[in-house]
């Protein structure tokens, strides 16, 4: 333990905390700061001018980052019929009906990812104590909850991700492994970014891109300059 403590506080040393930097030398940074030894995730934490508490401000959507996430995706599908043949087609890892949704409600928690057919979500809804505290309950909004089974699977498969604003008014997400190239990491920041400002309410008044950090899993946070990262999408 003393060797990680030494190792984390060596990297901290490493980052000026007060500084801001272009998303290209956050991310030099994060990966030089490194220290763990399995492939860490880089994660993205921007901070919005949005109040979330009104629903009118609540900024929420998926997007598919230019070179996924690096992470393998297990996706559960709940359909019947044409549509489960056709979710397994598309490479869901698991798929049904009635007999899936009481597979959950006992517990089983395999799966990264859930999608369902409209017609399926009077049952899904039972699940919603369980698969809503993991943040996995299926949702129109984010394209989850579709008869484009096919679609849904393998876009979940290729490194969709989902975004959603926290009650501090933040927006958590993965934009990819330390093993990715620092240009794959780039346009994964910056497809974020742009899908954020897209996102933006029409009631959200002052500056809406308040605050942008990069770090990695075991890494320091990097401040990143929200007006040059925003400029970059435009």
């Amino acid at each position: 333990m003393k060797k990680v403590a030494k190792k984390h506080r060596a990297a901290l040393e490493q980052v000026d905390r007060a500084k801001r930097h272009t998303l290209e030398e956050a991310i030099s940074m994060v990966k030089t700061a490194a220290h763990a030894k399995f492939d860490e995730t880089v994660e993205m934490a921007v901070r919005l001018g949005v109040n979330p508490k009104y629903a009118d401000q609540m900024v929420r959507g998926a997007i598919v980052l230019p070179h996924g996430t690096g992470q393998t995706v297990r996706v559960l599908v709940f359909a019947k019929g044409d549509k489960e043949r056709e979710a397994r087609e598309a490479g869901a890892d698991f798929a049904g009906s009635d007999e899936l949704v009481q597979r959950v409600q006992e517990g089983f928690l395999d799966f990264d990812r859930v999608i369902a057919t409209p017609d399926m979500m009077s049952s899904v809804g039972k699940l919603g104590r369980i698969l809503g505290t993991r943040g996995l309950m299926p949702n129109p909004k984010v394209g989850t909850v579709t008869f484009d089974v096919e679609k849904a699977v393998r876009e979940a498969k290729a490194g969709k991700v989902q975004y959603r604003v926290e009650k501090a008014g933040i927006v958590h997400c993965r934009i990819g492994k330390l093993s990715f190239t620092s240009e794959a990491l780039l346009e994964n920041a910056q497809a974020l970014i742009q899908a954020l400002m897209r996102a933006k309410p029409s009631t959200a008044k002052g500056t809406y891109l308040k605050g942008i950090a990069l770090s990695s899993t075991m890494g320091p946070g990097v401040r990143v300059d929200t007006a040059d990262a925003a400029g970059e999408v435009k």
